[in-house]
């Protein structure tokens, strides 16, 4: 089962929590699950409620303490490595923590390990963290994608005291992920928001191609002026077949380059990361022929492709956006052919059935070893059966 987060008013722990007994998790399975912690002087309550006339599940934690342990980071690890848990939630829930500890430490300069962070040691916080991921796995949530995050502005009152928002240990732990100013005044995304998000997804973007078989809404606790204050969760299958993941798209135009320094370029791409580089022909300004350079590679390898380009072209710019593709399984394989074996790819096609792939370069020295034109090798190949 695969999952889509759809912040359109950001996220926070309780709008996860509501979210997911939105899509059927029942409330005091979740709340005798905690327990088993044990985990202790709180209750949930969840009911319906609306916004901009969107209905969804607000879940609540109600805690009966006066004063509740401040827990640091050591502590809730040990807690968690001692529960009675699968290996799954656990290792979650110990990323999650370990993300917002990390940011609390990086901002306030102090030792994650030893620090007692109110966010971090709260009921409310354990309860929505173990909760979330305690939640994902009774509805069998394997795989999960967000949308952006929207951020909003102004100030918010914690434990530490008035912060700016979005707070710092949420844009702390929110580095490196799609982010977008909203306009609003109001705290959209928290920092237990975040580290739930970043733990539960590695890529963010568009919805992806899937099979929605449910839809949940998890209701935040204020009311916005401009959106319904709601998390969105997708519930479905994979579209069978096919599987998406996001890359960078990277290009820039040249009319100044020879010709022989662009065969060193792609070198120097594909050995940076890239995935794929393009030349394609190009009519510039003054009506000089140039060359488009397009490079695709992974978003997190951009930074290595873009000083490539700079170091190794004159261009004074480079333009990328990220995008969606979508890919056919596939896995490595060898075959047995009269010149030898063959490494090939062998993919899964969307409507039944698999092709091979031959690998060029192992292609190639069999070609070479053999004396024989190479698209006879390919031929070969060809000729085996992929299944």
């Amino acid at each position: 089962m695969i999952a889509y987060f759809d912040c359109f008013s950001g996220i926070s722990g309780d709008m996860v929590l509501g979210a997911m007994v939105n899509l059927g998790v029942d409330c005091a399975w979740l709340e005798s699950r905690l327990a088993e912690m044990p985990l202790t002087g709180f209750s949930l309550s969840a009911g319906v409620e609306g916004r901009h006339r969107i209905h969804g599940t607000r879940v609540k934690v109600l805690c009966h303490e006066d004063h509740p342990p401040h827990r640091n980071w050591a502590d809730i690890r040990e807690m968690i490595v001692a529960s009675p848990y699968s290996p799954r939630v656990k290792g979650q829930a110990l990323e999650a923590f370990g993300r917002i500890a990390r940011a609390e430490g990086q901002v306030h300069h102090q030792d994650p390990e030893t620090v007692h962070f109110h966010e971090v040691g709260g009921v409310d916080a354990l309860v929505d963290v173990l909760g979330a991921f305690l939640a994902a796995e009774r509805l069998g949530i394997t795989e999960a994608t967000a949308s952006p995050i929207p951020l909003g502005h102004g100030f918010v009152k914690c434990a530490h005291g008035t912060l700016p928002v979005p707070a710092p240990a949420t844009a702390a732990i929110l580095s490196g992920v799609p982010v977008y100013g909203s306009g609003v005044e109001a705290e959209l995304t928290t920092p237990t928001g975040a580290a739930l998000v970043t733990t539960f997804c590695s890529h963010f973007g568009p919805l992806p191609s899937m099979k929605i078989q449910k839809t949940g809404f998890g209701v935040g606790g204020r009311d916005l002026p401009d959106r319904p204050n709601c998390l969105r969760l997708f519930l479905g299958e994979p579209d069978p077949g096919l599987s998406t993941d996001r890359v960078a798209v990277v290009e820039t135009n040249l009319d100044d380059v020879p010709a022989e320094h662009l065969g060193f370029l792609m070198e120097r791409l594909l050995a940076a990361g890239a995935l794929d580089v393009l030349f394609l022909p190009a009519q510039m300004k003054k009506n000089r022929p140039g060359v488009l350079v397009q490079v695709l590679c992974a978003p997190g390898d951009r930074g290595e492709i873009l000083q490539v380009l700079f170091s190794e072209t004159p261009t004074l710019g480079i333009r990328w956006r990220e995008t969606d593709r979508a890919v056919l399984p596939r896995e490595p394989v060898t075959v047995d052919t009269p010149y030898g074996p063959i490494q090939a790819k062998r993919a899964a096609l969307p409507l039944g059935g698999v092709r091979l792939y031959p690998e060029y370069e192992s292609c190639r020295k069999a070609a070479l070893a053999h004396g024989i034109p190479l698209r006879e090798v390919y031929e070969a190949v060809a000729r085996v059966n992929p299944g």
